[in-house]
């Protein structure tokens, strides 16, 4: 089982990067990392870099396994 995620998770990425915003989950994923970003400002036990990395992979999970 872990096995299919991780194949899927790499043929989504190699995806975004070859079809960059074309991609149908790249937006998604970066309205994840700047909601994260803007969560790590607000929230004091979070920094925004770990807001931004929290929230870009959970939308990026989400957009593996809906």
């Amino acid at each position: 089982m872990s096995n299919d995620i991780m194949q899927d998770a790499k043929a989504e990425l190699s995806g975004m990067a070859k079809q960059g915003m074309r991609h149908p989950s790249t937006k998604p994923v970066l309205v994840g990392a700047a909601a994260g970003a803007v969560a790590g400002v607000l929230l004091p036990l979070l920094s925004p870099v770990a807001g931004l990395v929290i929230g870009a992979g959970a939308m990026f999970y989400k957009r593996l396994r809906p």
